[in-house]
């Protein structure tokens, strides 16, 4: 009883602010995003083209009826899903998975060999790592000299997959299950660029490589990339769903973290570790003050602060125990004004926020500083 008491009524995510670029399934992952407490801030960074309108999908479909491939390596769930469906609607499925059923199906990961069984088709073979990598190395232990072999297409970039092939002596067939466009209202993604460079954000979430590259396009279509690379790099964590995601941004020089498991509730998972540990605590007027994105904790209490308050929070916690004058803390206010008042109107707004207002001093004519503990006060303050 004691535990569900002392409990925060705040989810781990409480207090930070993530942006989601997904197109598709975007609505699960905001939703476990805002279980966990986060404000999401949702661009989608591409949008897909509908399967049966896909005029590439129905010729390499033809294509593959009238002649056999050798192997059809299946890779994504809902892709194989949607090819079949498409298939239907062309009049075509029936003599699709007839031709399916006589060839060598391998299928990348559970859910895609779920995708498989549902369709009433048996794969021959699917690794337990969901890794493209260990599909390649199988294909190419196999032989693939003078074999056809159909990949089903998902939008995201195979680095080496398809090269390594046609080395090995593969004939190589695309199938373009659908395919990526950049969103028809540029405003979201547009809005999520802006927040991003001024650390308005405090993650940005990718799950395909499509997403990242649009974001990226964009942002140097706007002259902004240089400015997301340095927020991406430092402020604004990066997070992808897995390695394939991160190929974009890695080729940008971005370090990003990944889950382990390729999967929405994994990467929403490492989210709670990874924001809430780069968050700064302190120890200020007998008091755990914990510095978040759009809000602090205080002895683990969350309290909403605004913009305002926490660009001046930031600016005094960057040297705590140090006295910071107005000039420096009116600078760090959002705008341009030159007033110094507005710094006393968003100091007292954010003394009212915390709801305890020893946290920072006011010192005559100087400045304020944060009312750090003189326990700690040496660690923070010399050097």
């Amino acid at each position: 009883m004691d535990d569900e008491q002392q409990r925060p009524d705040h989810g781990p995510l409480a207090g930070f602010t993530v942006g989601v670029t997904a197109a598709r399934r975007a609505d699960e992952l905001g939703a476990l995003l805002q279980r966990r407490g986060a404000a999401v801030l949702h661009a989608p960074a591409i949008r897909i083209v509908p399967l049966a309108d896909d005029s590439e999908l129905l010729a390499a479909t033809k294509q593959l009826i009238d002649q056999a491939p050798d192997v059809v390596v299946a890779t994504t769930a809902i892709g194989f899903r949607g090819w079949v469906e498409a298939a239907d609607g062309w009049g075509l499925g029936e003599a699709l998975l007839e031709r399916l059923r006589a060839v060598e199906l391998l299928a990348r990961g559970p859910k895609v060999k779920g995708a498989v069984r549902a369709a009433g088709l048996t794969e021959e073979w699917s690794p337990a790592s969901e890794s493209m990598a260990e599909v390649l190395d199988r294909l190419l232990e196999e032989g693939v000299d003078g074999r056809r072999i159909a990949l089903q297409l998902h939008g995201e970039p195979l680095p080496g997959f398809v090269e390594a092939l046609r080395a090995g002596g593969a004939e190589v067939v695309g199938v373009p299950v659908y395919r990526w466009l950049p969103p028809e209202d540029l405003g979201p993604v547009d809005r999520l660029l802006d927040a991003a460079v001024s650390r308005g954000v405090d993650a940005v979430t990718f799950t395909s490589a499509p997403a990242a590259a649009s974001l990226l396009s964009r942002a140097e279509e706007r002259g902004l990339l240089p400015e997301l690379l340095a927020a991406l790099g430092h402020d604004v964590l990066p997070a992808c769903v897995g390695p394939v995601t991160a190929v974009p941004l890695q080729a940008h020089g971005v370090d990003t973290v990944q889950p382990e498991r390729f999967r929405l509730g994994p990467l929403v998972q490492l989210l709670c570790q990874e924001l809430p540990a780069r968050a700064r605590a302190l120890p200020v007027a007998g008091h755990r003050l914990e510095i978040r994105g759009h809000a602090v904790l205080i002895d683990g209490e969350l309290r909403t602060v605004p913009p305002a308050g926490m660009s001046l929070l930031r600016a005094l916690s960057r040297r705590p125990g140090w006295v910071v004058s107005r000039a420096e803390l009116l600078r760090a206010l959002p705008g341009t004004g030159r007033d110094e008042h507005a710094v006393e109107t968003a100091m007292a707004r954010l003394r009212t926020s915390l709801g305890a207002p020893k946290l920072i001093q006011t010192v005559v004519k100087r400045g304020y500083r944060l009312a750090l503990d003189p326990a700690t006060d040496a660690k923070y303050t010399d050097g």
